[in-house]
């Protein structure tokens, strides 16, 4: 379709007067436009969610063909042919339970429009949350394993960016160990405010581990495991989780692929087990090695994998993914919710070493009998 003059950009929400499903008329001017590419009759448009801080949205629309999934994508079109490229890879070479594309008139996976990708997929019903409990996250982590397993060997559509973090683990571990002494610096600098001093009484703490987790990374197989490159490995989620793994009659979906990269598997693991540790107020041993037992049965982890993923568990994760927005607004973010939230977290952590002990005697058992 003809480029549209006026470049989608992200809109704001932050007044607390627009409607979180609020979509501004011109965004769906040009859906109605982009939807004209498409064999479809398209009966009616209900918005599912929205990224308005980043000029992104889902629709269901219901259409003579069925319901189907109606995407404007928020990041760089280059990067979001890489994810479409990964969609249609899973669905059409391995046969994953992930959403199929629906192709326009003229055969195209995507349309560009705005400055941005729109794509239409199926839209897979019923699906529904596994429950909030082991079972559920065993079924999560089987799923997201398979995924890996089966994403290996892609390669990106030509004109694509290659997105990928495998060769940056060491960078995000010193960006952590370096930012925490930011975050000393914003407590100093503000120390009326509430979560000011609980900041500095646990940034070493969390600096320490830090650090010790790069020295480790560093002495493990990482730089060799890296070296095999992009396609050995295959792609990550990024966001996966209990809104992004569901169930369906036939077993186990992964939805919304749009962050997709290539990086070593287990990075999607350690970010579902600390969330999952997050939720349940503290790290449960049972739960966390069920959680990797399942994983392991869809995409088997060697001792030297299960070596990073127990460094990338090491991690003050919580505490700086939790943390790190204090760089831009020290006012707003340093109050009394974050100073509650950053003794929750120290509690948390302290539940987490004996686990992590535990469960390395464990792996290590399991490797002898093997």
């Amino acid at each position: 379709m003809k480029e549209e003059q006026r470049l989608i950009t992200p809109w704001d929400f932050d007044d607390g007067t627009v409607d979180e499903f609020f979509v501004p008329e011109y965004i769906v001017e040009m859906g109605q436009e982009v939807l004209k590419e498409y064999d479809l009759k398209v009966n009616s448009m209900e918005v599912i969610t929205t990224k308005g801080d980043k000029g992104g949205l889902i629709w269901k629309i219901e259409t003579n063909q069925g319901p189907k999934s109606f995407k404007l994508l928020h990041r760089r079109p280059t990067r979001s042919m890489f994810s479409l490229g990964a969609q249609e890879y899973l669905v059409v070479e391995k046969k994953a339970k992930v959403p199929p594309i629906i192709k326009t008139k003229a055969g195209e996976k995507w349309v560009e429009a705005g400055g941005k990708l729109w794509f239409v997929a199926e839209w897979i019903e019923p699906l529904e949350p596994v429950g909030k409990d082991l079972e559920g996250a065993k079924d999560l982590c089987r799923a997201i394993g398979e995924f890996h397993r089966l994403s290996k060997g892609y390669q990106p559509p030509e004109g694509a960016e290659k997105a990928s973090r495998l060769y940056r683990w060491p960078k995000t571990y010193k960006k952590i160990a370096n930012k925490i002494d930011w975050f000393k610096d914003i407590a100093h600098a503000y120390k009326e405010m509430p979560a000011s001093s609980t900041i500095l009484d646990v940034a070493d703490m969390f600096k320490e581990q830090a650090e010790k987790a790069y020295v480790a990374l560093e002495q493990s197989a990482y730089h060799e495991l890296v070296s095999r490159g992009n396609k050995a490995w295959g792609l990550v989620h990024q966001d996966y989780g209990w809104s992004n793994g569901q169930k369906g009659p036939d077993g186990m979906w992964i939805i919304d692929l749009d962050g997709v990269a290539y990086d070593l598997p287990i990075r999607d693991l350690q970010k579902l087990i600390t969330g999952t540790m997050d939720d349940l107020g503290g790290w449960d041993l049972h739960w966390t090695h069920e959680m990797i037992k399942a994983y392991d049965e869809a995409n088997p982890i060697d001792n030297e994998m299960f070596t990073i993923l127990i460094n990338d568990l090491s991690l003050p994760n919580l505490f700086y993914k939790n943390v790190k927005e204090i760089v831009f607004e020290p006012t707003v973010f340093m109050d009394e919710e974050l100073n509650t939230l950053i003794h929750r977290i120290a509690d948390n952590d302290q539940s987490k070493w004996p686990v992590i002990e535990e469960l390395q005697k464990q792996w290590k058992g399991k490797s002898t009998e093997t």
